[in-house]
């Protein structure tokens, strides 16, 4: 199936939404450095009852990812919360259901990145980001970070990684991104739109 346009995915958890600010962060980088669209998507919550279902359309917010969202994008930025050093259930619940993009090889060759966010400043960010690396790296992906050129990545005293955009919310999950790590989601998601642009013009 032909896709119109390319587009970039920006693939979010977020339940106090620190992490869908980083999203629209990234992808207003995305959109400021190539020609790609940046496509807001979020999973739905996972529930231990097993008889709650979330509705169709989320009440507010970006709408939930679908298996063409993710088959068909040009690249992938994706977030969530950390949970005990590690992405959130309903990021990974969605992962897990991914087989069949895996079986057919859909997602190799396409650059990604992943950011967080967390409570305190050592909440398990940079080992969150890297789990989330795990189902990119299984797909084929080809995973990119924030190199040390991003200026803000030297400065910053609170969120912020080699291995990609985080955030520090606070004890309350209620203290505003910082300029810097503003500035390292900005820096991201340029790159990722570029690296996607340049791999979409060489196939």
């Amino acid at each position: 199936m032909a896709v119109a346009s390319p587009y970039v995915l920006v693939l979010y958890y977020s339940r106090h939404g620190a992490t869908a600010k980083m999203a629209e962060l990234i992808a207003s980088g995305i959109e400021s450095a190539s020609n790609m669209e940046a496509r807001l998507r979020t999973v739905p919550a996972v529930s231990p009852d097993t008889t709650a279902s979330q509705p169709p359309v989320p009440e507010a917010g970006a709408v939930y990812c679908t298996e063409d969202d993710l088959r068909h994008c040009a690249g992938l930025a994706l977030g969530s919360p950390t949970r005990f050093g590690n992405m959130a259930a309903a990021m990974k619940h969605f992962w897990d259901s991914t087989g069949s993009l895996w079986a057919t090889g859909a997602l190799i060759d396409k650059p990604a990145v992943t950011f967080t966010s967390s409570s305190s400043m050592h909440g398990g960010q940079e080992s969150t980001l890297l789990s989330m690396m795990l189902p990119l790296l299984h797909h084929g992906m080809v995973i990119g970070g924030v190199p040390y050129s991003t200026p803000a990545l030297m400065r910053t005293q609170s969120g912020g990684t080699p291995y990609g955009p985080s955030h520090v919310a606070g004890n309350d999950s209620n203290l505003p991104l910082s300029d810097d790590e503003q500035e390292i989601c900005l820096a991201t998601g340029k790159r990722l739109g570029k690296l996607a642009q340049q791999l979409q013009e060489s196939v």
